[in-house]
């Protein structure tokens, strides 16, 4: 969640394209963070918004759960494809009695994209707070913000942003590692820290921390499970065309059917077609989505964190310390949890791997026979393909793949058994 991707030298900035607003009106229905005298619960919230290098804080609200802050702020944008952060926090540092390494208590954040804002267009919509705690997902409250970006829509400037790198020259001659990514990671949150640290009024070194997710890349099951349900919904796409080809073959709506045949009669018969009647369902597809089109600026989602149902236990690992004060036997429970399922990605990334090396193994002779079989095969194909005009024999195949299902064999095809039949180097494995 990038919000800066300007190089250090100010020297090799270019001219900003647009002006961030933010509007920090309030925030309703806060929860009690602390006790004071009587037992009476209290928050004192402020708020914290950062974009780039610019850190903003709102001053304290005392004793109430619906604090107005009416406070505005305006950041330089240099890049639209950058994410502003606001956080809120209770306040424990203006306490005198309170130990100055008690930390504020986080009370929730918000994300939001630059690039999901309409140009010059007033956003004004209330985020929910959450909070991911040992106990599991909890509502702090609600935070009313104003943003708007301002910038000329659609001019030259803005659109050559979008195909400019991402990073200066410097890092794509020679990029860092994974591992001097994460020890400068650490090193800057921690100068971050400090720096802030000396401002007035002090930002703690937990807000720095929870504002730059500088614990994102710690080991959680939770987040493990949100990235897989995040891969199958990229390719629910592809499952969804593969199922719509499946029915088209199988003739249950034999009009469209029909009409698919037809369609690929045309391609093939006239192929300069194809690329532009590509394009065409691209930008149909582009206004048909149109519609839903998200109408405001979106916040945390629960549902792709995978947080509304977590496990206890899981939970307990993600806030554990790093390294763990859990008892051997805790340590020894979640170790074998974390040995299955990298068993299970061993296994996806070994499937992976045998797919690619019986491609490789069609002409690498490993297996002298298939070999010759696939090299036989591709001089037929040769042949035929010189002897035949290459549209009658497009038109052959696609009708053969589209037969009706009465001419059709339920079993695995011979070509498709041929290639599982090919080796792999996991028989080399130890």
């Amino acid at each position: 969640m990038c919000s800066d991707f300007r190089p250090t030298a100010k020297q090799l900035w270019k001219p900003a394209v647009g002006i961030l607003e933010l509007g920090i009106l309030g925030a309703r229905g806060l929860l009690p963070m602390k006790s004071k005298g009587g037992g009476k619960g209290s928050t004192d919230a402020y708020c914290v918004a950062k974009y780039g290098k610019k850190w903003v804080r709102t001053r304290t609200v005392t004793d109430s759960f619906d604090p107005r802050w009416n406070e505005q702020y305006t950041w330089q944008v240099y890049d639209p494809c950058t994410v502003l952060t606001v956080g809120v926090f209770d306040n424990w540092r203006m306490f005198a009695d309170v130990p100055e390494d008690r930390p504020d208590c986080r009370i929730g954040k918000v994300r939001i994209r630059v690039s999901t804002l309409e140009s010059n267009r007033v956003y004004t919509n209330s985020y929910p707070l959450l909070v991911l705690t040992r106990t599991g997902l909890k509502k702090m409250g609600e935070i009313e913000l104003a943003v708007r970006f301002a910038c000329p829509s659609l001019l030259p400037d803005t659109c050559a942003v979008y195909g400019q790198p991402l990073l200066p020259r410097m890092h794509y001659l020679r990029p860092l590692g994974v591992a001097q990514q994460e020890a400068l990671r650490g090193a800057a949150t921690k100068m971050v820290a400090q720096w802030l640290a000396r401002s007035e009024p002090a930002l703690g070194h937990e807000v720095v921390r929870y504002m730059l997710d500088a614990d994102s890349h710690v080991w959680s099951m939770r987040k493990s499970k949100a990235n897989w349900f995040r891969i199958v919904a990229v390719l629910a796409w592809a499952v969804g065309l593969a199922k719509w080809l499946d029915d088209i073959r199988r003739w249950k709506n034999p009009v469209t059917t029909v009409l698919l045949h037809m369609l690929y009669l045309v391609l093939v018969w006239y192929p300069d077609l194809i690329v532009p009647t590509g394009f065409l369902y691209v930008v149909l597809i582009g206004i048909w989505y149109y519609r839903f089109r998200p109408k405001i600026p979106a916040g945390m989602d629960t549902r792709l964190s995978q947080a509304e149902a977590v496990d206890p236990d899981e939970l307990d690992e993600e806030f554990d310390t790093m390294p763990s004060s859990k008892p051997p036997d805790i340590i020894r429970m979640r170790y074998d949890r974390l040995r299955m399922l990298a068993a299970r990605v061993q296994t996806v990334l070994g499937d992976f791997a045998t797919q690619g090396e019986r491609l490789q193994a069609l002409v690498s002779w490993r297996d002298p026979r298939a070999t010759k079989l696939f090299i036989g095969v591709c001089l037929a194909i040769t042949v035929t393909l010189y002897a035949m005009p290459p549209k009658m024999v497009a038109v052959a195949l696609g009708f053969y793949y589209l037969r009706h299902p009465m001419f059709r064999n339920p079993m695995p095809s011979a070509t498709l058994n041929f290639f599982r039949r090919l080796p792999s180097l996991s028989d080399r494995l130890m």
